[in-house]
């Protein structure tokens, strides 16, 4: 496989990544790792770099749709990218101390936890629903528009979802993911968002989650442009593609397909840390 075959395979695929993590909010770099390592035989540390790149394309690529279509919830957004900003810091600093096989197999536990989880759709909160003092107090509560028009919903359990974001931050710094799929748990379960809000919030959030890990990589020099230019392009284009369809997808579709891609994923990342 020459240079040209080799970048415009890596394109199709991200392309493919950048779809699906736009819209599920996982992040096109949950399935760019296992793609460049397994299929392509990258390095798994580029293959890192690269991921924190198209992650980061992701969410350029799609964020700026969701946020002007009023799916986002900004403040939430920018409160919990706090804790994942801390965590992706951490996260890349102790990649060098832990076992990617050990981490491989921990986080494929937790994928399939989260497929599981997602399935067990819960009422989105409403008007009707009791006020979090501290979301009330941070101004988190917001709408969000459907097809009977705008929809109001309160926010809940802020310092749970705050945890659940470091965790999510040092997740993608080991593993060069936005770690979406936690993020998109922590806002759909732990918060109560409703679940357009909590994808297109994670797809808000996760650019700069990437781009605090990617700092890290960047330094060690695991970033090679070569690899990372059809990677971030791909995964832009696919991305942008996938907030289109997310607008008029259906919840349960929605679902269905989140549960799926994380599924699958998880059971490649296990068998990859038994090899």
């Amino acid at each position: 496989m020459n240079t040209l075959e080799f970048t415009a395979l890596v394109g199709m695929g991200a392309l493919l990544a950048g779809f699906l993590g736009a819209l599920t909010g996982l992040g096109g770099g949950v399935v760019m790792v296992p793609l460049l390592a397994v299929v392509f035989h990258v390095d798994i540390h580029y293959a890192i770099g690269a991921a924190l790149v198209s992650v980061i394309a992701t969410s350029s690529g799609a964020a700026a749709a969701y946020v002007r279509e009023g799916y986002s919830n900004v403040r939430v957004g920018m409160f919990l990218e706090i804790a994942t900003t801390i965590g992706a810091l951490v996260g890349a600093a102790l990649v060098l101390y832990l076992h990617v096989s050990v981490i491989s197999i921990i986080f494929g536990v937790v994928l399939l936890y989260s497929a599981y989880a997602s399935l067990s759709e819960h009422a989105d909160s409403s008007v009707n629903t009791q006020p979090d003092r501290l979301a009330t107090k941070l101004r988190m509560d917001s709408t969000y528009p459907t097809e009977s028009g705008m929809q109001s919903y309160r926010v809940h359990n802020v310092p749970q979802g705050f945890g659940l974001m470091f965790v999510a931050g040092v997740l993608s710094g080991l593993l060069g993911i936005g770690s979406g799929a936690v993020k998109v748990l922590a806002m759909d379960r732990a918060m109560k968002l409703p679940f357009k809000v909590s994808t297109t919030t994670s797809n808000f959030m996760i650019g700069v989650t990437a781009a605090a890990g990617a700092g890290v990589y960047l330094r060690r020099g695991y970033i090679d442009p070569g690899l990372a230019m059809p990677v971030m392009l791909g995964v832009l284009a696919g991305s942008m593609l996938g907030a289109r369809v997310l607008v008029v997808a259906r919840v349960k579709v929605l679902r269905l397909v989140f549960s799926g891609v994380i599924a699958v994923l998880a059971l490649e990342m296990i068998y990859k840390g038994l090899k």
